[in-house]
């Protein structure tokens, strides 16, 4: 049985004769009939009462009808979602992303890749950096959100990003209320510290600190946040993980003199051996890059 006899059959009931079926079909009554005798021989039995004016259904072909409708239905949503899916207006994004950039950027991006892409699925799996190896190896998932440099040369970087850590603090804090401060005050008033973020970059901003154990907390960004909005420490933070506190005025970003300027650099990437990649992952790979702007490399 194929969608052709399903359609003709079908269309039989719905012009109520075998003639204006075939012309609207625009088919011979010889391939009509051949379509209708191969179906019949598929389910067993005649499917139309013969003989009669009207075309009348047996008991077999009434109870067959309404799934033959539902297989046209499926068929003819399967092309639309595979014509989708090839435009990237349906399918899949999955990432796998270290817990430190599940929000700021990615979430942003998000947000506005499902404005335009509303019938997109996103999957977003977090895990450390061997962990986000793996899912790629094990197809879980077919990007990566990673720290940079990285050293496994399965992986073919998409993007790359560079954002400096900006010093961040309630207004309330003792720290906003100076024109800047230095890498003394921040050992001496920022307590506590919250340590967010972990990497390179503020492993070099803590060489020049060495802010005491006690008076540090090392957070997930999201806790992080959440103190900072209720008047608790200061941070070193990339300024796309703490955009609404900024914008909002929950949080100040403070002058640092004495400390040089540590970026956080990460890259978006896949396995180098993957096909092609679909089209609605390669849409999202432009709005990540849209999103970024000026901390997107161009040469990345």
């Amino acid at each position: 049985m194929d969608s052709e006899q399903l359609l003709t059959f079908e269309r039989i009931i719905r012009e109520g004769s075998f003639s204006q079926a075939a012309r609207a079909l625009n088919l011979s009554q010889p391939t009509m009939s051949t379509r209708m005798q191969a179906l019949e021989e598929d389910v067993g039995g005649a499917l139309f009462v013969r003989g009669g004016r009207k075309v009348a259904l047996t008991e077999r072909g009434e109870s067959f009808l309404p799934y033959a409708r539902r297989a046209l239905e499926i068929l003819t949503e399967g092309k639309e979602v595979a014509q989708l899916t090839q435009e990237g207006k349906r399918g899949r994004v999955t990432i796998g992303t270290l817990e430190s950039f599940s929000g700021g950027l990615l979430a942003a991006t998000i947000a506005q890749f499902h404005q335009s892409h509303p019938e997109v699925e996103i999957f977003v799996r977090t895990g450390h950096s061997q962990q986000i190896e793996q899912m790629l190896y094990d197809g879980v998932t077919r990007l990566g959100l990673l720290s940079w440099p990285f050293l496994n040369p399965d992986l073919k970087t998409l993007l790359r990003f560079k954002e400096p850590l900006i010093f961040v603090a309630p207004p309330q804090h003792p720290l906003a209320q100076q024109p800047y401060v230095t890498a003394e005050d921040i050992h001496m008033q920022a307590t506590p510290l919250l340590l967010v973020q972990k990497g390179f970059a503020l492993s070099d901003i803590l060489t020049h600190i060495y802010p005491h154990p006690e008076r540090t907390m090392e957070l997930p960004v999201q806790t992080a946040r959440e103190l900072l909005r209720q008047g608790i420490g200061a941070a070193f933070i990339t300024r796309t993980a703490i955009a609404d506190e900024l914008a909002s005025g929950q949080i100040v970003e403070i002058a640092v003199q004495n400390i040089p300027p540590a970026y956080r650099e990460s890259a978006l990437v896949h396995l180098s051996r993957s096909h092609t990649l679909p089209a609605a992952s390669r849409d999202f790979i432009a709005a990540l890059r849209q999103q970024a702007g000026a901390i997107c490399l161009p040469d990345a």
